[in-house]
């Protein structure tokens, strides 16, 4: 509470303030987040932390780095990127508030650049692909900023229907980039039935036929995956 306080104090003398956070785990900062010009989350970096921490501050370094977890904003509001559709609840309405909508300060995947990037063109090689084959999947940045900049590129799935509730999104596949101003590159995936897979209810590893939807950058494209045709086949004539 007093690095708070202090924090607090700092903000009132009107000058602009960054808010390092050099810690081992998430601390709960949202009485101080909103007031800072910026925030660096620059963990438990060891010795020679606070080299790279000037390089960034005086801009020798474009920072590039994405959160692991999702940040929470309330102790008792942790929350993994990969829950349940269910987890999730809209406000209801009446005496009692049973929201569960989640309090969080950052998401999985978060982090800024001293450029800014844009995505656009997402295109899948084909609608629907079935086991032993592959979906090819593109994606185009391009660096709208000032300066050179590297961008992590997330690319996440989602089953849509699932025999048992599937996880609202996880990440599938990700590729770091460099890019100049005014630079852009196609960044490619490929996706498997293995890529797909889930815990069924038997314990063991399944992918299942059905819908999925890939999202990069805020674009998404919806897929089929057709499983075992062969063996669907057999299935049907028997």
């Amino acid at each position: 509470k007093n690095q708070s306080d202090l924090a607090l104090a700092l903000y009132k003398t009107g000058k602009p303030v960054i808010l390092v956070l050099n810690e081992g785990r998430p601390r709960i900062i949202r009485d101080i987040n909103d007031q800072a010009a910026s925030v660096i989350q620059m963990y438990l970096p060891g010795n020679h932390g606070g080299d790279a921490l000037a390089n960034i501050l005086f801009g020798d370094v474009n920072p590039s780095g994405r959160l692991p977890y999702t940040y929470p904003m309330f102790s008792n509001t942790p929350i993994t990127y990969d829950h349940k559709p269910s987890e999730n609840q809209e406000k209801m309405e009446g005496v009692y508030d049973y929201e569960s909508k989640f309090a969080i300060q950052y998401p999985f995947g978060h982090g800024l650049s001293y450029t800014t990037f844009e995505y656009a063109n997402l295109n899948l090689s084909a609608p629907s692909f079935a086991e032993g084959e592959s979906l090819s999947v593109s994606i185009e940045v391009k660096n709208t900023g000032d300066i050179n900049g590297k961008e992590a590129v997330l690319m996440y799935t989602s089953d849509l229907f699932a025999s048992v509730t599937p996880n609202n999104k996880q990440l599938g596949d990700f590729d770091k980039i460099s890019l100049k101003p005014g630079e852009t590159k196609k960044v490619t995936f490929k996706i498997t039935a293995d890529d797909l897979k889930f815990i069924g209810r038997d314990m063991k590893w399944v992918t299942e036929p059905g819908d999925f939807k890939i999202s990069i950058g805020g674009l998404e494209k919806q897929f089929e995956y057709k499983g075992n045709l062969d063996k669907m086949k057999k299935s049907s004539k028997s």
